[in-house]
């Protein structure tokens, strides 16, 4: 049997429903007989291990627990795993539109080799998948708030870039492990950090290392998906703190950081908290971590 085209590595803990149903969206993909896919159970988890022993894709899968650590140490365990000659990470609550796979494989197939940064590099590209909410749950507000402003997804302020290359400058910012596919000799040689264990920036910075390796971004409009995850106000202002301790905590030992505002930047998150928006709490959210890192 020849090896699959494309790894699909899906890191996961507690949740298991979705996690089928996000296997349910992978058996419909275009290219289902080019694939394999990888589960990384982040700490042990007994019902998944129990629907994978009553249940079975057409797909060849694989799936092991590791101690509970962090996603992006999920995501190396996955690699290390992976046969294919390209890896697309995605969370185990993003679901695939059909063709996706076969999108990403396509952009691969066309780029190599032609990436304006590293011309002599003939597998230096990232390839970045679009993913909006789940129109099937209720799109809260404060989601919508997220996606508006860009601080969950910013596809909005990237859409000029479809099917073209992000802009270095400013790639590091939108390579998104939910949706994201690369060469597995590039995910092999840049793994994620092994030394953090804080939710928020671990994307950011991965994105940082492959942009220094010359590495591009590319983004595949065409490719795809949506995130099934309903997020009410409390639970978005809970994950802002979080991620501004994270913050500061990457700001450490990684100088060009530049998600923790500073100067005329953090004088106007001071201002902006203040205010009774949805702004302006996430602001004060957002600074409470920062202080309390």
């Amino acid at each position: 049997m020849p090896p699959p085209l494309l790894s699909i590595i899906i890191p996961t803990h507690n949740r298991v429903q979705i996690l089928r149903q996000c296997l349910d969206y992978i058996e419909k993909q275009t290219v289902r007989d080019h694939l394999e896919v990888i589960v990384v159970i982040d700490g042990e988890d007994q019902k998944i291990v129990e629907m994978f022993a009553n249940l079975s894709w057409s797909f060849p899968l694989t799936c092991f627990a590791i101690p509970k650590s962090q996603q992006g140490i999920a995501r190396n365990r996955g690699v290390e795993h992976a046969k294919g000659e390209t890896v697309l990470f995605i969370g185990d609550d993003i679901w695939l539109a059909p063709q996706t796979c076969q999108m990403h494989l396509e952009a691969h197939q066309r780029l190599a080799g032609h990436s304006s940064k590293a011309p002599h590099h003939d597998k230096a590209i990232a390839v970045l998948g679009f993913t909006k909410w789940d129109p099937g749950i209720e799109i809260t507000p404060v989601m919508q708030w997220l996606d508006k402003t860009g601080w969950q997804f910013g596809y909005e302020s990237i859409a000029q870039f479809a099917h073209a290359e992000i802009p270095c400058s400013i790639q590091h910012r939108f390579t998104y492990t939910s949706h994201i596919s690369l060469p597995r000799e590039i995910a092999w040689k840049i793994r994620f950090r092994e030394d953090v264990d804080l939710y928020g920036w671990e994307d950011v910075e991965w994105g940082m290392r492959l942009r220094d390796a010359g590495v591009s971004l590319f983004y595949e409009s065409d490719a795809r998906a949506v995130h099934h995850h309903k997020l009410s106000l409390q639970d978005s202002l809970v994950r802002m703190e979080k991620i501004g301790r994270s913050a500061k905590h990457f700001e450490k030992f990684c100088p060009e950081f530049d998600r923790v505002p500073k100067g005329w930047k953090l004088r106007a998150y001071h201002i902006l908290a203040l205010l009774p928006t949805m702004r302006g709490k996430h602001a004060r959210a957002f600074l409470r971590g920062i202080h309390t890192a």
